[in-house]
């Protein structure tokens, strides 16, 4: 392979992995989502958590309430939502270019690229809960909502939300790096 054969190779799975990791947050915010509704802390709280790492956590706040004291699960507020879905899809975008350079590397199939994806996805969780919510919560001022995020989501909530991600993540990235099952050979039609 050429230098320039390797670099466009590289420069696809980087965009690959970006894409399949906006569409794979995507998966896991919903299901983030969901979670939070059936824990009656309101459906897109999620959105507003995520958003206080630039804001602050009156509007996560807001929803929480409006749902526990007033049975309003679904309190949207449009600027908070759109902040918290474009940071939530930029770092999903981040870690999916990484892992479609892992990817390319690995010369796996769709099944095999979905369970190492999960993998990853647990390891991404790891880095997140413990490392980089932390330091985004101290680069930011945002203190303890970014901070204890996985906390206050619920650790299992978190932890699940992260292994969709990166099985979303692991099947995309191989649908996207032509990675697919082989189709099944036909039968031969036998004549009676």
């Amino acid at each position: 392979m050429t230098r320039t054969t390797t670099q466009r190779s590289l420069g696809r799975a980087v965009i690959v992995g970006a894409v399949a990791g906006v569409i794979a947050s995507v998966v896991m915010a919903m299901y983030a989502m969901m979670a939070a509704y059936a824990k009656d802390t309101g459906f897109f709280t999620p959105l507003y958590h995520i958003a206080s790492l630039l804001t602050n956590d009156a509007d996560m706040k807001k929803s929480m309430m409006a749902d526990q004291m007033n049975g309003d699960a679904f309190t949207f507020l449009l600027g908070p939502a759109i902040l918290g879905a474009l940071v939530h899809m930029m770092t999903g975008a981040m870690y999916g270019a990484l892992f479609g350079v892992i990817a390319s590397k690995l010369r796996l199939g769709l099944g095999a690229l979905a369970g190492v994806g999960m993998v990853y996805g647990f390891g991404v969780f790891v880095m997140s809960a413990y490392i980089g919510l932390p330091l985004a919560a101290s680069i930011f001022g945002s203190g303890d909502p970014i901070k204890n995020m996985a906390e206050m989501a619920g650790w299992g909530t978190f932890i699940i939300e992260h292994l969709m991600y990166g099985v979303a993540l692991g099947a995309l990235v191989a649908v996207g790096l032509n990675r697919a099952p082989a189709p099944l050979p036909a039968k031969a039609v036998h004549a009676h």
